[in-house]
C-alpha cells in the first residue's frame, strides 16, 4: 500500500523538473519578444508568444494541482505557489505587450523598447540558471543571492530605459502626432511591467533562499 500511494504522490523533485520547464518557457518568450520588438516577422513571434503563454498557463496548472496532492513540499506550499505564479506572470506580461502589438499594428519599434527586451531576455537567463541551484540551496545560496541582485539591476535599468524612450517620445510626437506618443506609451508600460514582474521572481527566489539556506 506505502508503494502505491508513494507512486501515486508527487515527487519532491518534480516540482523542480516543473520550475525548470516554466524557466525555459521564460527564456523562450523572452527571445519571442526581443524578436518581435526587432521588428521582424510580426506575426510569427505573436503566435510564437500566443503559445507560449499557454504553455506557461499548463505548467502553473501542474504545479497548483501537485502542491494540493503533496504530503512533503520541498518548500513552503506558499512559496512554491508564489514562485511559479511570479513565473507565469512575467509570460502573461510578455503577451499583453504582443498583444499590443498587434492591436495597433505596430511594425518599428523605438531603441529603449529594444534595449528593456534585451534585458529582459538577460534576465530570463538568470532565472533559468538560478532553478537548478535550489535543488541544494545551502551549497548555493551565495550564486542565488548574486543571480537575484543581477535581475534587479536589470529591472533598474529598465526603469532609466522606460523613461529616457518616453521622454524623447513626448518631444518628438507629443503635439503633433498624439496617437504614436498614445501607443508607444503603451508599449513602454508593458515592457516596464516585464522586467518589474522578473524582479517579482527574483524577490520569491530570495526569499526561499533566506529561509532555506
Amino acid at each position: 500500500m506505502t508503494g502505491i500511494i508513494q507512486a501515486i504522490l508527487p515527487r519532491e523533485d518534480k516540482y523542480f523538473d516543473l520550475f525548470e520547464r516554466q524557466a525555459g518557457v521564460l527564456v523562450s518568450a523572452a527571445d519571442a519578444l526581443a524578436g518581435l520588438l526587432a521588428g521582424g516577422a510580426v506575426p510569427e513571434r505573436l503566435d510564437e508568444i500566443r503559445g507560449l503563454e499557454t504553455a506557461a498557463d499548463d505548467i502553473t496548472r501542474d504545479v497548483l494541482t501537485a502542491v494540493r496532492r503533496s504530503f512533503i513540499t520541498p518548500f513552503d506550499r506558499s512559496a512554491i505557489t508564489s514562485l511559479i505564479s511570479a513565473m507565469d506572470d512575467v509570460v502573461d506580461e510578455i503577451w499583453h505587450t504582443a498583444k499590443t502589438v498587434r492591436i495597433y499594428g505596430v511594425t518599428e519599434f523605438e531603441p529603449p523598447m529594444r534595449g528593456s527586451a534585451d534585458l529582459a531576455r538577460e534576465a530570463a537567463l538568470l532565472v533559468r540558471e538560478a532553478i537548478p541551484l535550489m535543488r541544494n540551496i545551502g551549497r548555493n545560496a551565495g550564486r542565488l543571492h548574486q543571480i537575484t541582485e543581477a535581475i534587479v539591476h536589470l529591472e533598474g535599468r529598465g526603469d532609466g530605459l522606460h523613461d529616457e524612450g518616453l521622454t524623447d517620445l513626448f518631444h518628438r510626437h507629443g503635439d503633433e502626432r498624439p496617437i504614436v506618443f498614445f501607443v508607444g506609451r503603451e508599449l513602454y508600460r508593458y515592457v516596464e511591467r516585464v522586467l518589474d514582474r522578473f524582479q517579482d521572481v527574483a524577490d520569491e527566489i530570495q526569499g526561499i533562499v533566506i529561509d532555506h539556506a
